[in-house]
């Protein structure tokens, strides 16, 4: 047993542990800890190392380190922690995402070895609702997106990567492995979108994440003729009305705080900000 403060990267036994500290905080570790529901703790399934911190042999902060480091649950001895070992690895991931506080403190410690950041985004509400909203109705013309229809689709999710982002996914490895989280997620039915009869994506949105507990909203976009034209209410009512029916008791999102156009849309459809997260983009 460890019996003084360590880290270490985690191994397959070490999932009931794991998923204890994950499920501490349902909703925001929501992406997290449904990539280990999965995939379990192994690193080439996981698509990364999960880095645990123990005080007196007990398993108390996680670290996801894969295309995005996460901290989870970080204390600030953690942190500390985890921070030494990601410099000492050096950088491999494209973002550091996670709740504002631990973020903020994991970064100031990687920033002179790791940056300059290519952006920060130091505040980003996250919001929440376990409802349907009462003056909303949802738009009877999104529905799930076939798995024939993948070409119908992708311009869409490229687009909204691109100006949420500000790189286009396709950069690197030509694509294959955004190509292939967009193939997944029309596979599983979280793909969702506003198809009009000349086959055009109007407003589309995605369950990028889900557990018993919660799920995450991701990538929602509407197309830049139909922006200003109420299509982006409805939209959400509909994906949100998937997503509570269909995936898990809670629905969540993370936004933008200078977004305010979108942050107006989420609480008119009933979600409530419950905390912030934060994200370094590189």
């Amino acid at each position: 047993m460890l019996t003084q403060t360590t880290t270490r990267v985690l191994e397959p036994d070490d999932l009931h542990a794991a998923l204890a500290v994950l499920d501490r905080e349902p909703v925001a570790n929501a992406f997290v800890a449904a990539r280990v529901r999965v995939a379990g703790l192994d690193p080439w399934r996981l698509g990364g190392e999960m880095w645990g911190w123990y005080e007196d042999g007990v398993l108390t902060s996680l670290c996801y380190a894969g295309a995005n480091l996460v901290p989870i649950c970080a204390t600030p001895r953690a942190v500390r922690a985890f921070a030494d070992r990601a410099r000492r690895a050096g950088r491999r991931c494209s973002s550091i995402v996670g709740p504002a506080e631990s973020t903020a403190a994991l970064w100031r410690l990687l920033e002179p070895h790791w940056g300059p950041a290519r952006e920060v985004r130091a505040r980003q509400p996250l919001m929440v609702t376990d409802r349907m909203p009462d003056d909303v109705a949802p738009d009877p013309r999104v529905r799930r997106i076939r798995k024939d229809e993948m070409e119908t689709i992708l311009p869409a999710c490229v687009a909204m990567f691109t100006e949420e982002v500000g790189v286009s996914p396709l950069a690197g490895d030509g694509g294959l492995l955004y190509q292939a989280r967009v193939a997944e997620l029309v596979a599983t039915g979280r793909s969702f979108a506003h198809v009009d009869d000349e086959g055009k994506v109007v407003f589309k949105a995605e369950i990028g994440a889900a557990t018993p507990q919660a799920c995450q909203i991701q990538g929602v976009w509407v197309a830049p003729e139909y922006r200003g034209k109420g299509r982006a209410a409805p939209g959400m009512a509909a994906v949100l009305r998937y997503a509570l029916s269909d995936v898990a008791p809670v629905a969540s999102l993370y936004v933008n705080d200078f977004n305010a156009p979108a942050r107006a849309t989420y609480r008119r459809v009933g979600f409530r900000e419950t905390g912030t997260f934060m994200s370094v983009l590189f």
